[in-house]
């Protein structure tokens, strides 16, 4: 898999081969705004935009207290901004990409109840030992649509063996929906990541509802979000 940077539909121009975006180990990461060259922490300003509405829905649907794993937490900075408005909740950041290890620690320094990073490709299989048995969400931002189809699946059936009774998987990014226009701004960011990388682009939501499903889990929400994006909430197939 490849290292996700939080990376949607508003991002498209920020996707220029001119270093505007670097390409590193594979993945889409934004260097043009480090706070200082001795500053460990990547920045994406997606995330930045995207952090509170994602943040005003997770009040929503997380109970007070409770253990989440980040899949592709990239920068760090969705980890950061949620652990800090949601303290009774332990989370676990993780990443494919060794190199995005210490932007994460940093920019969750000071936040106790945020465990130190560790690598996670959704498609090694089984996933490491060292992640939470047993989570009560999971939380995956902007992954699907800059990752090989097979990371889909993956995702799915990971989440379902670590989700707790009643835990929620909830995904953030663009998707393609039968009978719902495509906004212009969607149809040119999937050809955008098409032209970079032909196991890339916007996933349909028929097909990744039949991948959650082939792992038992169901879409139990749909939440439009600003920027043309999606907030999916997936959970157990029994109520």
């Amino acid at each position: 898999m490849i290292s996700i940077n939080l990376i949607g539909p508003d991002d498209t121009a920020k996707l220029g081969r001119d270093g505007s975006a670097g390409f590193a180990g594979g993945g889409l990461i934004e260097y043009n705004r480090r706070m200082n060259p001795s500053d460990p922490r990547r920045h994406s300003a997606a995330a930045e935009r995207n952090g509170p509405p994602i943040l005003a829905e997770l009040r929503r649907l997380l109970p007070p207290r409770g253990v989440m794993l980040e899949i592709a937490s990239g920068t760090g900075q969705h980890a950061a901004h949620f652990a800090a408005a949601l303290p009774d909740w332990h989370w676990q950041p993780t990443d494919p990409e060794p190199t995005s290890m210490a932007s994460i620690r940093a920019w969750c320094t000071g936040l106790a109840h945020v465990r130190p990073p560790l690598r996670l490709d959704v498609l090694d299989w089984p996933w490491p030992a060292e992640l939470p048995s047993e989570v009560d969400a999971i939380f995956c931002a902007n992954m699907l649509h800059i990752a090989p189809w097979s990371c889909t699946a993956a995702l799915m059936r990971g989440a379902a063996g670590r989700l707790a009774p009643g835990g929620l998987l909830i995904t953030y990014g663009p998707y393609l929906e039968d009978g719902v226009p495509t906004s212009p701004g969607n149809l040119a960011f999937d050809a955008d990541l098409r032209a970079r990388d032909p196991a890339w682009g916007l996933r349909d939501l028929a097909e990744v509802a039949a991948q959650a499903g082939a792992a038992g889990l169901v879409l139990r929400e749909r939440v439009a979000m600003p920027a043309n994006n999606l907030l999916l909430v997936w959970g157990g197939g029994s109520t």
